[in-house]
């Protein structure tokens, strides 16, 4: 009896090609490791803001990156699931879609960040 948990993952199919599965694995641990990047910018930030003085928006910035970095790790769970099911079904891979998102929320950060630092210079 195979004891591996999740059983949503371990439960159906065969045994996939370790190579894949391996490489399934080391993919979702950089998104790991980027979701871990955003949070520790994110806790940075807020740490810089309490020594210096720095605009109010600042935190609001810190605050998306520590929630990316949350939900990015979030995504990397979920995206390494539904490969691993792919794999052991014998399906095709399904879309990359935390990249999608990550694009997405860093994109949105930088615009974020461009726009309160134009309004803050301006402001002085």
């Amino acid at each position: 009896m195979d004891r591996r948990w999740p059983r949503s993952v371990y439960g159906v199919g065969d045994e996939p090609d370790p190579r894949f599965s391996m490489s399934n694995e080391r993919t979702a641990l950089a998104w790991m490791r980027t979701a871990m990047a955003l949070l520790a910018g994110g806790v940075a930030l807020i740490s810089v803001s309490s020594l210096a003085t720095l605009p109010k928006w600042s935190a609001l910035v810190a605050s998306a990156a520590c929630v990316g970095g949350g939900a990015l790790a979030w995504r990397a769970v979920v995206a390494w699931a539904r490969i691993e099911r792919a794999l052991r079904t014998h399906q095709a891979l399904p879309p990359p879609r935390a990249l999608v998102s990550l694009a997405g929320g860093v994109i949105v950060l930088a615009g974020l960040t461009l726009v309160l630092s134009l309004v803050q210079l301006l402001r002085s």
